[in-house]
């Protein structure tokens, strides 16, 4: 194997290969990155078995600088490759012997490094391209960034550790819960079959890294046990978290007794405040009650003293005679994930969940936390 690549290109895929492979795995070649060069350009690929990433560099676009000498493969250290990669001056020339040494020419910088063969790498899934589901990438990313933070931190039930997606009827829900808190969107999708699975937290939330400055369709193939995202550039393998997702559902209340409008920005500044006297407890509570048609947020610590204020209430409707004490960063991870500039507060008792939902008909997240004892 022997080609050319521009030296920040080369260095930004390595980047973002490189943060599924683990220094830590018992098997030494998985501690490095599968280099493939072919005519069409460079493929990077790494993984630490339950994800892998794979980075595409095409030769078409001239910009990049890329020569395809001598096709080949080879497994290199991902630790020394990459940071060596990124303290180079200019374009890199690669070498591969037969012998698995690398040879890196960067000016009159001239380094190797001993390789694995890439015959003993690990082979990628075999995923059934068939069964195709496209979404815009901007609203995949923002379904995951409003659902994803609300799974399950601990792996005392594996299945709450990542998001339920289910396809059906052309929409897509996807679903988070870790039984005290709970974040659903809806979407519409064209969907050839119903198909659901539950993708781990730590997947979607390095897919949406991954894809952070791309705007066009993600591709996503389910298979047995994986799921794949595909776009032109980067390919991103997860393995599925298998079990039965609990029918969250039931948890969402039909009725409520009292509706509250407010200003979301004002309300996650408010909470935020309250959030500082709040830590001393247990589960950060702040309490959120109606004084003279105004929310009244407050908390408060033995230690460091207490904090009240209170806020407008752009529209109240139902019973005005309430009280509930909730985990206050629940509260305020959900409201920084809601774009929208008005919210819905439903409640329906001080020992009830409360209801996050959109003003706007035509959004569809909603966010459901449930109440803390303040004794």
């Amino acid at each position: 194997m022997k080609f050319t690549v521009d030296q920040k290109v080369f260095s930004k895929a390595l980047s973002d290969v490189g943060r599924a492979v683990t220094q830590k795995s018992l098997v030494p070649i998985l501690s490095g990155i599968k280099v493939i060069a072919e005519d069409e350009g460079i493929t990077l690929i790494g993984t630490n078995s339950d994800i892998i990433i794979k980075r595409f560099i095409s030769r078409d676009i001239t910009s990049r600088n890329i020569s395809i000498e001598q096709i080949g493969s080879a497994v290199v250290s991902e630790r020394y490759f990459t940071e060596l990669i990124r303290k180079l001056p200019e374009d890199v020339h690669i070498e591969v012997s037969d012998t698995q040494v690398i040879k890196v020419r960067s000016g009159d910088i001239f380094t190797q490094l001993n390789g694995f063969r890439a015959d003993e790498y690990p082979q990628l899934p075999e995923i059934d391209q068939t069964n195709l589901i496209g979404m815009d990438a901007n609203e995949l990313k923002e379904i995951i960034k409003q659902t994803v933070f609300a799974t399950a931190k601990n792996e005392t039930r594996p299945v709450l550790t990542g998001v339920h997606f289910t396809f059906s009827n052309d929409k897509l829900t996807a679903v988070a819960t870790n039984s005290q808190r709970l974040a659903s969107r809806i979407n519409e999708v064209h969907v050839s079959k119903e198909t659901s699975f539950i993708v781990p937290s730590s997947s979607l939330n390095e897919l949406v890294k991954q894809i952070s400055d791309y705007s066009g369709i993600v591709k996503m193939y389910s298979a047995d046990g994986y799921i794949l995202f595909e776009t032109d550039e980067i390919s991103l393998y997860s393995r599925l978290i298998s079990g039965q997702y609990p029918n969250t559902s039931k948890l969402i209340p039909n009725e409520q007794k009292t509706v509250l409008t407010l200003d979301r920005e004002i309300l996650v500044k408010g909470i935020d405040r309250a959030c500082l006297f709040a830590s001393e407890w247990k589960n950060n509570n702040i309490s959120l009650s109606i004084k003279n048609r105004k929310l009244c947020i407050s908390s408060g610590s033995s230690e460091m003293g207490s904090i009240q204020e209170l806020q407008e209430i752009k529209d109240l409707s139902g019973d005005d005679d309430l009280k509930i004490s909730i985990d206050g960063h629940f509260l305020k991870e959900a409201l920084h994930t809601i774009m929208d500039e008005e919210i819905n507060i439903k409640l329906n008792g001080s020992m009830r969940p409360i209801v996050i939902e959109s003003t706007h008909q035509t959004s569809s997240y909603l966010h459901l936390i449930s109440p803390v004892r303040s004794f």
